[in-house]
């Protein structure tokens, strides 16, 4: 089966805000970061989640304990900084993957949206 979706025909406003937390994401500043979350597939054996993201600015703590993710970025800007590495600012256009086993910081500069494949192991 093939799925097929136009990112910028998605309409973010439509759905829910929530604060983002645990197991995703841990809140550094401010207490509360809002996000919107639209998961446009998820495959039969629930390892692998594909959709749309998007974040209010603020900076958060990521932990890829038991997953990986590959990101493309549509909207935004946030910098990135696994621990103990340099710091790398993703624009729209650009992609990134957070392998199992990354940690560090992520500090969204402005209303980051991306579309997201996450695979668990």
């Amino acid at each position: 089966m093939t799925f097929h979706f136009r990112p910028a025909e998605l309409d973010m406003d439509d759905l829910k805000q929530r604060p983002l937390a645990p197991p995703s994401a841990t809140p550094i500043e401010p207490a509360e970061i809002l996000t919107r979350n639209k998961i446009l597939h998820i495959s039969e054996d629930k390892k692998v989640i594909w959709g749309q993201w998007e974040c209010a600015p603020g900076a958060s703590r990521w932990e890829y304990d038991n997953r990986q993710e590959i990101v493309y970025v549509l909207s935004g800007s946030m910098t990135v900084q696994e621990d103990g590495g340099e710091p790398v600012k993703l624009e729209p256009g650009a992609s990134a993957v957070f392998p199992v086993g990354w940690r560090g910081t992520w500090t969204v500069h402005e209303t980051f949206r991306k579309v997201y494949v996450v695979y668990r192991p």
